[in-house]
């Protein structure tokens, strides 16, 4: 989920009203949103990637693709 795509469900959670001192607070919110999402997403390649029947290089090259994103 892009922060662009949080700040637009917040817009729609109060109403479509955000006031442009406010943007900066949404920002930082959906900052921390996508950072905790990318997280949990590599976490479970994580555990993919040990499983014995899902294990391979793949699950965790895309831990640390998941992980990049939140670099770049």
């Amino acid at each position: 989920m892009t922060k662009e795509e949080i700040i637009e469900l917040a817009c729609q959670t109060f109403g479509g009203i955000i006031k442009k001192g406010e943007r900066k607070n949404f920002l930082a919110f959906a900052k921390l949103v996508a950072e905790h999402e990318r997280e949990r997403c590599a976490e479970i390649c994580d555990v993919l990637a040990v499983h014995p029947e899902y294990a391979s290089s793949i699950t965790k090259l895309a831990a640390q693709a998941i992980r990049n994103r939140g670099q770049a």
